[in-house]
């Protein structure tokens, strides 16, 4: 029988998104939470996840939050467009750009939902940019 209990990681990630909807039914400042999430990454982390909320204030209007306890940005609807995804977190050698159904990715009947960062030169940053821009179709 498969062992069905929640890790420790995902056990802070439910955690974390319940204290997140208290925080917001409470009108708590959804980029300021966004914006410590980032802060409190260390290392990589916290490089690739400030340029990556440095390029979706340049190339979108997507609004900053927390998904789980890690940095989103979600449309005018509220629903989360991008997360992002520190590998410490979940104890991996890469942080992760995750787009939800609410981006606008589409390409036939086959595309990719998520990237791994290791780095981030100017020449990522560019394809970053322009999968923000798709995403929000824009």
């Amino acid at each position: 029988m498969a062992d069905t209990t929640f890790t420790k990681e995902e056990k802070a990630a439910i955690k974390a998104a319940v204290a997140e909807k208290k925080a917001m039914q409470a009108g708590a400042d959804a980029a300021a939470a966004c914006e410590e999430a980032i802060a409190a990454m260390t290392g990589t982390d916290k490089e690739l996840a400030e340029a990556f909320h440095r390029l979706v204030k340049e190339n979108t209007s997507l609004a900053a939050k927390t998904w789980y306890g890690m940095p989103a940005y979600a449309d005018a609807d509220g629903r989360t467009v991008v997360a992002f995804k520190p590998g410490s977190k979940f104890k991996i050698r890469y942080a992760t750009l995750e787009f939800q159904q609410a981006a606008t990715l589409d390409d036939g009947n086959l595309w990719p939902v998520g990237y791994a960062l290791t780095k981030l030169d100017a020449q990522d940053e560019e394809r970053v940019a322009q999968l923000l821009r798709a995403a929000v179709g824009s």
